[in-house]
This record gives structure tokens, C-alpha cells and sequence, in this order.
């Protein structure tokens, strides 16, 4: 299954319409996980550790 990760920059809404939809799906969220206010590279640096795929909005620096 595809693993998910939501930066802090992502639309929580946007999350938690994904889970109204699909319950069993695997998102988490940045700050859930105790990296917020991490910079790009330690954020991108977890999601590659933990084999997910980053969701972000953030088109500056991402």
C-alpha cells in the first residue's frame, strides 16, 4: 500500500477528507510525528527513511 506523509505546508482538510473516504489509508501527518517546524531537508530526509511518499503544497522550496 502507499505510504503518505503530509507536511506542515499541506491542507489538513484535504487530509481529513482522505480519511473520511478511505479509513484503512496511510497518512500521517508532520507534526504528528514530532518534526514540526523541521526544515525541508530533515522532512524529506524521514519520508525517504520511512519509505513515504511527502505531500506538500509548498512550491518554493519543495
Amino acid at each position: 500500500m502507499l505510504r503518505l506523509a503530509a507536511d506542515e505546508n499541506f491542507n489538513n482538510d484535504i487530509v481529513r477528507g482522505l480519511w473520511r473516504r478511505k479509513s484503512e489509508l496511510d497518512i500521517v501527518r508532520i507534526q504528528d510525528v514530532g518534526l514540526s517546524g523541521a526544515d525541508d531537508p530533515t522532512v524529506l530526509e524521514w519520508a525517504a527513511r520511512e519509505r513515504r511518499v511527502l505531500l506538500t503544497h509548498d512550491v518554493t522550496t519543495m
